[in-house]
């Protein structure tokens, strides 16, 4: 009794809880294991430490601080996922792959449709088996070749089996696979093999002439492999380059002939180097070893079960880490991948032909799914029009009152639009973007299945966080990745700190097993990236909704401020006016010398033509509707009325618009791979619709007073 009574007087001491705190975490400490890292054991003590909050876990970041700002996912709050929970042997892409081959070799793998006499047919399969012998003989034509152990190798074409089973090769042989965008445009993929030194180049017929045009200046490149390409019409290169010229079937036949043992990898050497575009400066390396990936794909299993018999889509570029990662996840359960024919216009014919039961997407094709199918709806009029509602209605008051809607609806409405997507959709999920939670509900309604938002980025090695299953509140990104924990960080200049209520909001930070290795060449950047306790600062605004729910606000990077110093994230302001129907992208613009925003709008054309048809206004072409100064301000009335829904602050709405014909493109320089506005060069390009914009307000101004 003595030492209990002793006990309690130390704890009531002044330094007793941090002494606590401290004694009960030692007391979860265990030795390190072999998969790295200090684990966490759980005893009784440990709801203490970690508060549950629904989907997360809330923990002290510093045990002397005392404030509780790490989140971590409720499925594994004490411990960082950094293998499968079943097998935590696979610690590589290879290992991955291996176990896949051996528990399911004769199960279809990739997929893709046959062309007889011009006609496009159904699917045929190559199972993992054969994708195994394929991989051997890849890998072993390298070494044919002599391109040595961790060479870099660039992998320069669209989604095709042969893409994932060089990527399984480089995984095999301890080589470095790097994506090359086919959007990147040659200037880009230029600079990416240098920088990078990438020996050997996977590429198509189509990318083969582009890196002729330019193959001198690329002195590092030793061998170029064509897929598709014909043996005795392969083009020459000058004798100087030293480059040789192969096609990809007399590649796989060299290395059959002289097949080599595997070099597999260590879980810390690096497994790919993928360069992200960014909005302004040359491309970036992010550099991700093979324990990265792994982590996250290990992390999220917890979360998102697949199943041998599920089949996968895979159209979305296998060069962004958001397919990459999906297609590591998918083969761990054995899933079948077929491949599109290489045309998004045909892919909803791919969709009929292979009946997918997964489908990833990002908001810009859900989107067009939604507009396609609301205004079919209005087109319908009359019972039809009146059946969906009633139908769509129905459905939603079930889902939100925690019921299952009856059956009837989908049989007299909701199948017909199951079968555009092949009738079979179990999972589908969104990345890359925010998706809009109107968008969401609706396709939760329309297909019945599982509907998921991610969050994540290439530096994370992907999922940072995702909706959980069941989750049936819409609007937010879901709980962390096992395998990362995340906080928020006060951004005093934009007014988002700890403090805020009703939640919390702040800078996302994120740190685990997935955080990259750091930008290739690049340590200053990796520095301003990465803080000194592993932190990597994203760049996006955040809240903790309840249950533990992570929602994105704002963005963090570029801001600017107006005149009268208030800071402005144009991203957010664009992304609340992409509810506006005349708007397809829209560019905001700002800066210290003005005290307003303006707006450079490209319209939708049919929706734009409709509303000057209603209005009897008459025009030639599209060019000359948008200069319309009726069409104008129409849109910006529009733009005003959308504002107002979202409570827009009155310095961020655009107090002028110009429309214009022409989209942010690729081609045209305004748009990013992943089609983000490139900022700097949308500056550049409407200097003079911007001046003018200002101008016009300006002189506005100088009229007001005599009013």
């Amino acid at each position: 009794m003595a030492r209990q009574q002793q006990q309690r007087e130390e704890e009531r001491a002044p330094m007793g809880a941090a002494q606590r705190r401290l004694r009960a975490v030692s007391g979860h400490l265990q030795p390190p294991t072999e998969s790295g890292g200090v684990d966490l054991a759980a005893n009784p003590t440990a709801g203490e430490y970690a508060h549950v909050q629904g989907y997360s876990a809330v923990l002290p970041e510093k045990l002397q601080t005392g404030k509780w700002n790490v989140y971590r996912s409720a499925k594994s709050p004490l411990k960082l996922i950094n293998r499968f929970p079943d097998n935590p042997d696979i610690g590589t892409l290879h290992d991955n792959f291996v176990y896949a081959v051996e528990t399911f070799r004769d199960c279809r793998y990739l997929g893709t449709r046959v062309c007889v006499d011009g006609t496009v047919g159904d699917y045929k399969w190559m199972t993992y088996g054969e994708a195994s012998t394929s991989r051997t003989a890849i890998g072993s034509g390298l070494i044919y070749h002599g391109i040595p152990e961790g060479a870099r190798i660039g992998l320069y074409f669209i989604n095709r089996p042969e893409w994932t089973i060089v990527d399984h090769a480089c995984a095999a042989y301890s080589y470095v696979s790097v994506p090359l965008y086919d959007t990147l445009g040659p200037d880009a993929v230029q600079f990416i093999v240098n920088h990078a030194t990438v020996q050997a180049i996977f590429c198509v017929p189509q990318t083969l002439s582009t890196l002729l045009s330019f193959i001198t200046q690329m002195p590092c490149v030793r061998l170029i492999v064509v897929i598709g390409g014909d043996n005795a019409n392969m083009p020459s290169t000058p004798t100087a380059t030293g480059v040789e010229i192969i096609t990809y079937s007399r590649l796989l036949s060299q290395g059959k002939m002289s097949s080599q043992s595997f070099r597999p990898p260590k879980p810390e050497d690096i497994a790919t180097i993928c360069y992200t575009s960014g909005t302004t400066g040359t491309p970036k390396g992010v550099v991700l070893s093979h324990g990265n990936l792994i982590a996250n794909v290990a992390g999220s299993s917890l979360v998102i079960k697949f199943y041998p018999s599920d089949v996968y889509i895979s159209y979305l570029p296998l060069a962004h880490i958001y397919e990459r990662v999906n297609q590591v996840s998918v083969v761990h359960y054995g899933v079948a991948i077929g491949f599109y024919q290489g045309d998004n216009l045909k892919l909803m014919d791919d969709l009929a032909a292979l009946r997918p039961t997964v489908f990833p997407s990002v908001p810009r094709l859900y989107n067009r799914i939604y507009a396609a199918i609301t205004n079919a709806v209005k087109e319908s009029g009359g019972l039809k029009e009146r059946l969906f509602h009633a139908a769509y209605n129905a459905k939603r008051q079930a889902i939100i009152n925690g019921r299952n809607p009856s059956p009837m609806w989908d049989r007299l409405v909701f199948n017909k639009i199951k079968a555009r997507l092949g009738g079979r959709v179990r999972l589908m999920t969104s990345g890359a973007s925010p998706l809009s939670a109107d968008v969401m509900e609706f396709l939760r309604i329309c297909f019945g299945g599982e509907v998921l938002e991610g969050y994540g980025m290439t530096e994370t090695s992907c999922i940072i966080s995702a909706m959980n299953i069941g989750d049936r509140l819409i609007g937010h990104v879901g709980s962390p990745n096992p395998s990362c924990e995340i906080k928020l960080v006060d951004v005093p200049e934009m007014n988002y700190t700890s403090e805020d209520e009703p939640y919390p909001r702040g800078e996302i930070c994120v740190r685990g097993p997935t955080i990259f290795c750091g930008y290739y060449k690049d340590e200053i950047q990796t520095r301003e990236a990465v803080d000194e306790d592993g932190w990597l600062h994203t760049g996006d605004i955040g809240l903790w909704m309840p249950g533990g729910r992570l929602k994105i606000i704002d963005r963090k990077k570029n801001i600017f401020k107006l005149a009268q110093g208030e800071y402005i994230a144009p991203e957010k302001i664009e992304n609340v006016y992409a509810k506006c129907k005349f708007i397809a992208q829209s560019f905001i613009y700002g800066d210290s010398l003005n005290s307003s925003l303006v707006a450079v709008v490209a319209v939708e054309p049919d929706v734009l033509k409709a509303w000057a048809a209603s209005e009897g206004i008459q025009h030639e072409d599209l060019r000359q509707l948008c200069a319309d100064p009726k069409a104008r301000s129409a849109v910006l009335a529009e733009m005003d009325s959308i504002g107002k829904e979202a409570q827009l602050r009155g310095f961020e709405f655009a107090k002028a618009v110009t429309l214009v014909a022409e989209p942010f493109t690729l081609e045209n320089g305004l748009l990013t791979p992943t089609f983000k506005v490139k900022r700097p060069q949308a500056k550049a390009y409407f200097a003079k619709e911007i001046a003018d914009m200002y101008a016009q307000l300006r002189q506005a101004e100088q009229i007001k007073p005599k009013l």
